[in-house]
């Protein structure tokens, strides 16, 4: 790296709440320590170090600040107050572009970035934006030098001919998620034979994920088909993990339904599965970019998704993979149309789409292009 590239380096400052939801901590670390570092120093601001993600935000190497990024603007003047404090803090940091990766519509944030002259951006991470958040979100729109959305329903909904927006879909590294054999040490812990056929769903376990329909159906189609398991894959030690566990209680079933909780190495269970389904509802915040969908398919596994924005995107060229969200006969036709049919066309297909538009590389250079397109480079 010359000096002058050096010299000229600009600041790029990501700001979350936590690691502890991994999904959108690693979106965050995927790219910001991906970045070129001929031109952007990436920096991260987050309210605590709490959560094994974070292991791996500190062995990036990526300098990380501890402070709350956001106030409460609950109360007008406190909460002036309180984003004038934080626009002093954002200058003292000497950060050239504020780019935040908050879930919700927040806007105190930008407002102190538009106080500490500061250019500020944000993701839209998901399709939430009515109700008593939608001020919020036109707000924290109105103060954004650019906005990066995730889906193209995001545009037709939210942005409609707004100039200033940009869809970068999620990308995934295709080293890690890629075919492999089956992890033998799975195959042993849960005892599956080699004609057990293995369904799986990663997700964060909220309501909107409807993984008791998917319990439900799994239930009715074991009676024909005797030799199927069901893998949930996420977090299960909250209240909704904690329904479905009583639920699955009451079935003959449940010893063959499976749930992991939270996993980092989650290739190794996609390498032993046969099926990837995805039953997000069509209601409440739905999906962005479900990135749980493209591991599956980079990973040369066969997969199903109810058709709503997000999952509709990334399976437009698949049409028959696609099942009306909400209705449990179309998720057992869809499940049981595409169990063990060996079809290793589509499988290649899925590959060659996510290498194609969903590779983690091509989302980086899209924020590079972004970054440089905000601050005039």
């Amino acid at each position: 790296m010359n000096r002058h590239k050096l010299k000229n380096l600009k600041t790029i400052l990501f700001t979350i709440p936590n690691f502890d939801t991994a999904g959108s901590g690693k979106a965050l670390l995927n790219i910001a320590s991906r970045l070129d570092r001929n031109y952007f120093n990436p920096q991260i601001c987050c309210s605590h170090n709490k959560g094994k993600f974070f292991e791996n935000v500190s062995r990036s190497g990526i300098k990380v600040h501890l402070k709350e990024s956001t106030v409460d603007m609950k109360q007008r003047l406190g909460g002036m107050i309180q984003c004038f404090r934080l626009a002093n803090y954002f200058r003292s940091l000497k950060i050239d572009l504020i780019h935040s990766f908050h879930y919700g519509p927040d806007y105190s944030e930008a407002l102190a970035a538009l106080l500490a002259g500061i250019p500020w951006i944000y993701t839209k991470k998901n399709m939430n934006w009515g109700g008593k958040s939608k001020n919020g979100w036109k707000l924290r729109s109105l103060l954004s030098k650019h906005v990066i959305v995730q889906n193209s329903d995001m545009i037709k909904q939210f942005f409609y001919n707004k100039s200033n927006v940009s869809i970068v879909p999620r990308g995934i590294d295709l080293e890690e998620f890629k075919p492999r054999k089956k992890k033998q040490d799975l195959l042993n812990q849960y005892n599956i034979n080699k004609n057990d056929l293995v369904i799986i769903t990663v997700a964060n376990l909220v309501p909107v994920k409807g993984i008791e329909m998917l319990i439900d159906v799994f239930d009715q189609i074991s009676k024909k088909y005797n030799n199927l398991r069901l893998f949930i894959v996420g977090d299960n030690n909250n209240q909704y993990g904690k329904k479905l566990n009583v639920k699955t209680k009451k079935l003959n079933t449940y010893s063959k339904i499976h749930f992991t909780g939270k996993i980092i190495n989650v290739s190794d269970y996609y390498s032993i599965a046969d099926l990837f389904v995805l039953n997000t509802l069509d209601e409440g915040r739905r999906e962005g970019c479900p990135v749980a969908l493209l591991e599956a398919m980079a990973c040369g596994l066969p997969v199903i998704g109810s058709d709503i924005p997000g999952i509709r995107d990334i399976l437009k060229p698949f049409s028959k993979n696609l099942f009306q969200a909400g209705d449990i006969e179309e998720l057992k036709i869809a499940i049981m149309n595409n169990l063990n049919h060996g079809n290793k066309k589509l499988r290649e297909d899925f590959q060659s789409r996510i290498s194609k538009y969903y590779d983690i590389s091509i989302e980086v250079s899209n924020h590079e292009s972004i970054y440089k397109q905000c601050l005039n480079l």
